[in-house]
């Protein structure tokens, strides 16, 4: 897939926290199409690569618009957007990817919990043009936190429930009078971590294949007890330092290394890297046990004991 340039014609924000950014194309290129639930991985102004879902209708689209909370520990991304992604930037894109397909369904339950609600708020607009029977639970912090709650509200009306636990434990959304009895309702739930697990858990007596999940972040890129490391750059001789808060790739980033990644969670297999030596903690999705001998996917995996040495 060939990278798309686009740049930033609006940008607003919808939140404290959360911006809107409207992206139209550089050139006379028409936009490829998407379907609800789809994601684009943007190159932000910071070089890292993030995935963010797609709002809107993606049929015909002259623009793409995605919603970027800035979180409180970004490593490279969120912040970028906020800091550095103005009107007028001009950013690199993939094109649109699906891996939460809206399915067909008799009827249909959307869950999202804070910024989840970007691919949840397409599915409902495509559901309602559609005239598919459907309601919507969007679970946040505060009302001042809740990113286009007057347009859902406008929207969908009674389809709509809005809930803010307001920072409190027992705030907490009770969700099993919406699963008791299992429906012929689909699922659709993007959010925290927490959100997922619990909907995971009050949902185990319905059809598996009627629940469905989006998350970006499958694994932990930086763990807790993480520690500081060397690699070694084979075809150069160059040592990099690997601080504990930084993966490989993003050290080779820093250091002004041209790097090649898409996902940086461990999925998709861009960054695979032939490793010489070391021990590695692999944390990737991708590589079979076979390639592991000799492969490392440097967005995610860190050196287990000592110095790694990779094919650079």
């Amino acid at each position: 897939m060939q990278p798309i340039e686009v740049r930033v014609v609006q940008r607003r924000e919808l939140t404290p926290d959360i911006a809107e950014f409207t992206l139209e194309p550089v050139g006379d290129g028409p936009l490829p199409p998407f379907t609800p639930g789809a994601h684009i991985t943007v190159e932000t102004p910071s070089g890292a690569m993030r995935r963010y879902s797609l709002m809107g209708d993606g049929r015909a689209p002259s623009a793409y618009r995605i919603a970027v909370k800035r979180e409180p520990e970004s490593r490279g991304g969120s912040s970028s957007m906020h800091a550095d992604a103005h009107e007028g930037t001009t950013l690199t894109i993939e094109p649109p990817e699906n891996d939460f397909e809206l399915v067909d369904a008799p009827e249909y339950l959307l869950i999202a919990g804070g910024i989840g609600v970007t691919p949840i708020c397409a599915m409902a607009e495509d559901l309602l043009r559609r005239d598919k029977p459907f309601r919507m639970i969007y679970l946040t912090r505060s009302a001042a936190e809740t990113a286009y709650r007057d347009e859902l509200q406008a929207a969908l009306g009674d389809r709509l429930i809005l809930h803010h636990d307001e920072g409190r434990p027992d705030g907490f959304y009770d969700f099993w009078d919406d699963f008791e009895t299992p429906t012929r309702a689909h699922v659709y739930c993007c959010g925290p971590a927490a959100l997922m697990e619990e909907v995971k858990a009050v949902s185990g007596h319905w059809p598996e294949d009627a629940i469905h999940f989006e998350d970006f972040k499958p694994v932990d890129v930086v763990r807790p007890d993480d520690v500081p490391f060397e690699v070694e750059l084979a075809r150069s001789g160059k040592m990099i330092t690997v601080p504990a808060d930084r993966s490989i790739l993003e050290a080779l980033r820093d250091a002004g290394y041209p790097t090649v990644s898409s996902c940086e969670s461990g999925t998709c297999g861009t960054c695979k890297t032939g490793l010489i030596s070391g021990e590695v903690d692999h944390r990737d999705m991708v590589l079979t046990d076979a390639e592991r001998a000799d492969t490392i996917m440097i967005c995610v995996s860190r050196a287990r004991n000592g110095r790694l040495v990779l094919d650079l």
